[in-house]
């Protein structure tokens, strides 16, 4: 579990994890913290008071992929579960999880993410992030009714086998270290299946603040992930940032150019219209209450994720064809 200041959710998200209908004794829990510096880290000593199988460890690079390469080393199962501290999992996770990859054939599994927003505004977000408008093709969090292979899982289950052929986590990515990780793992041949008898309860963000800089983030170091593994990019990765460009290029363009006033207008109206009509299609169904809520939510996700990328094209433009982070060794073996 790589975590950092997650005191509001990491009570429920590690008793989840210590629940588990798989025996204690052949599970260990590893709590890799960021130098939290709220109370993330009393909670945890609190639950090892009580739970033999839990240990804590130090993560001095705060971000995902240094806690996730200091966690499986310090593991010493033969298969690795990775869990976030701002989800919950339910009680057959884990057991689920082995079952799959013992008997399925596969080399990782994960299951649908069900995206909860405990106030109106983290509602609608998550409402968002769980519509094929909001955020595409992504299969985690638009499909829930069947089981598929698939390119990329979140909260994953790996056998130790396939981490140690595609080495540890790439530490420079702060973001996206899945997506670049189970690309690697999909390019040795690895199986990646998405399971619907696994399910995980995500906690949204809370505030539009907040989830502009997440998928700010999402779309700057996909840029990194591009760079590295220009066959791993999707097509519908590329329309936020021509939209957020084309926006901006037309809008700027506005004192100086009729024509630009147009396609500011027609691209801003299309987008609208668009926006507008796929919101009232979801609240007719789920909660009229989110209509006004559900279109600045969409906007935020597309307009950060694509300024994100957009942004990152500009610090990075000297980084094509160089694909090493700064984990030593891509290569090594952990």
């Amino acid at each position: 579990m790589p975590i950092r200041n997650e005191g509001a959710f990491i009570a429920q998200s590690l008793r989840a994890v210590l629940e588990q209908d798989y025996p204690s004794e052949a599970m260990e829990v590893i709590v890799v913290d960021g130098m939290s510096t709220d109370n993330t880290r009393d909670i945890v000593l609190s639950f090892q008071k009580e739970h033999s199988n839990l240990k804590m460890i130090d993560n001095p690079g705060r971000i995902a992929p240094t806690g996730l390469n200091a966690g499986i080393a310090e593991a010493r199962g033969e298969i690795i579960v990775r869990v976030d501290g701002h989800c919950v999992i339910e009680s057959d996770h884990v057991r689920r999880s082995v079952e799959h990859l013992l008997n399925d054939g596969v080399d990782g599994v994960g299951g649908p993410i069900e995206t909860i927003g405990e106030t109106r505004w983290a509602e609608a977000i998550a409402t968002a992030m769980s519509s094929r408008f909001g955020v595409g093709d992504s299969a985690f969090r638009t499909i829930s009714n069947r089981s598929m292979l698939v390119d990329t899982i979140a909260f994953p289950a790996y056998t130790r086998a396939i981490i140690e052929r595609a080495g540890p986590y790439d530490e420079e990515l702060v973001r996206n270290q899945d997506d670049e990780y189970n690309y690697r793992l999909r390019k040795i041949g690895a199986r990646l299946l998405l399971s619907n008898d696994i399910h995980v309860e995500y906690f949204s963000r809370s505030s539009i603040q907040s989830l502009w800089r997440q998928y700010f983030q999402y779309g700057y170091w996909k840029v990194r992930v591009m760079q590295k593994h220009p066959r791993q990019m999707r097509p519908r990765q590329f329309i936020p940032p021509l939209f957020a460009g084309s926006l901006f290029i037309t809008l700027v363009s506005l004192p100086f150019s009729t024509l630009g006033t147009w396609l500011f207008c027609l691209i801003a109206c299309l987008y609208g219209v668009a926006n507008i009509a796929v919101s009232v299609a979801i609240t007719v169904k789920k909660n009229w209450r989110l209509l006004f809520l559900l279109p600045p939510s969409f906007a935020t996700i597309h307009l950060s994720y694509g300024f994100g990328f957009l942004v990152g094209l500009l610090k990075f433009w000297n980084r094509w064809g160089k694909v090493a982070g700064t984990t030593k060794g891509q290569r090594v073996l952990i």
